[in-house]
């Protein structure tokens, strides 16, 4: 028997995912929250193993709540069931613990499914949720590889702070030539200025924040 629990504000949509869910014989919804808090007060949620959470919630919002179920009840696994599909709400969610992530759209078989496939070790995510999470990592790739190492290294010195003359005695380079480096970092990273590139940097994972 799979329990799992839900948190979602919305006590029409959480009664009926509590129905489909309840009708399978080997899956049982245990417990049901309108919000995160209300979730970390009860010591029952620690019996699921899987976690349906909304990300638009009075409170805390969904992720941010990944993120203290993850810390809390490593073992749970949390599928984000929502209506954002802004790349932004995604890997967040994702980056933060949450195994799968669809659409409130989805159908009664498609959420059965979903929790089914996250037991049994996989990541459920509506199509057009996949394609966002394929793309990012291509993207990712294509810039990794256009970026130099030398680049790399500069743009990791940017987000540090350091100047133009700074950077020049760390890579071994003149200030001319790292001026060059930045100039091409920029048009790689279609970036407009020193914070533009940085966030950008750190947003594709190419360095890390300090």
């Amino acid at each position: 028997m799979i329990k799992i629990g839900i948190i979602e504000d919305n006590v029409y949509m959480r009664e009926g995912w509590q129905t489909i869910l309840d009708f399978e014989a080997d899956l049982c919804v245990t417990n049901t929250y309108d919000s995160c808090e209300a979730a970390f007060e009860d010591e029952k949620l620690a019996a699921n193993q899987v976690l349906l959470l909304d990300i638009e919630l009075p409170g805390m919002n969904g992720t941010e709540g990944v993120k203290v179920i993850k810390e809390k009840y490593p073992d749970i696994l949390v599928l984000m069931v929502t209506m954002h599909d802004e790349n932004e709400k995604i890997f967040t969610a994702l980056r933060n613990g949450a195994v799968g992530y669809l659409l409130k759209k989805v159908s009664p078989s498609e959420l059965i499914e979903a929790v089914k496939m996250a037991v049994e070790g996989g990541s459920p995510m509506s199509p057009n949720i996949a394609r966002k999470v394929i793309h990012s990592f291509q993207r990712q790739h294509q810039i990794e590889a256009s970026l130099t190492e030398t680049e790399i290294q500069i743009l990791t010195h940017l987000a540090e702070g350091l100047s133009y003359k700074a950077i020049s005695k760390e890579v071994f380079l003149s200030v001319d030539g790292v001026r060059y480096h930045i100039r091409n970092i920029y048009r790689k990273l279609e970036a407009k200025n020193r914070a533009d590139a940085v966030a950008k940097g750190i947003k594709e994972r190419l360095i890390n924040p300090t």
